[in-house]
């Protein structure tokens, strides 16, 4: 697959490359990345590297599609969609996200993840997204909810990572759903 740059009113997605391997160090430094994310901890420059490196192949074999948030020429996050499954109906993919500590709480998140869950529904014909996160993760699950995914329930020590196993929150969203936010189970704050 080729790799693809999406644009919303304050940002730029485009694939992270070389250039942003220092960006990403330091974006992972902060505690609450591995926290709550499959990242390692503690993560090297190596580790940046090495996502870079697979991101490019992920593009070339279609199976996940990552994307560098750029605001002005700062990266204040990353955002894809994970575990692309192809279908005779309409595929399925995971959305997937961090955003650095002095992005958060300024709508970036939000903003990005439209604009790829838009892109995943129109050019890659899926039929679903599905969201995961540790559960407690309320960030997270606020933006998901923002962005009209629906909560599907509590997964029980479904989601691993270097720290172990963990329960983990489930929602999804269909091409069909009209993404207006309602209410989940789950207190939010």
């Amino acid at each position: 697959m080729e790799t693809v740059t999406l644009r919303t009113d304050r940002l730029v997605l485009r694939p992270p490359a070389a250039d942003d391997v220092d960006a990403i160090f330091e974006a992972c430094q902060d505690p609450e990345i591995p926290r709550w994310t499959t990242v390692p901890s503690p993560y090297t420059r190596e580790h940046a590297e090495g996502f870079v490196d697979l991101i490019a192949r992920w593009w070339a074999d279609g199976s996940q599609t990552i994307w560098g948030i750029v605001h002005g020429d700062v990266l204040v996050g990353v955002v894809g969609l994970h575990h692309i499954t192809p279908h005779d109906t309409g595929g399925s993919a995971e959305l997937g996200y961090w955003a650095t500590a002095e992005s958060r709480g300024r709508g970036f998140m939000v903003e990005a993840s439209r604009a790829v869950i838009d892109w995943g529904f129109a050019e890659l014909g899926l039929a679903r997204i599905v969201w995961r996160a540790v559960a407690g993760n309320i960030p997270s699950a606020r933006t998901a909810r923002a962005l009209g995914f629906q909560y599907e329930g509590l997964m029980r020590q479904a989601l691993t990572s270097p720290r172990g196993r963990d329960d983990g929150w489930a929602a999804g969203i269909l091409a069909s759903d009209d993404r207006i936010p309602v209410a989940w189970p789950v207190a939010l704050g």
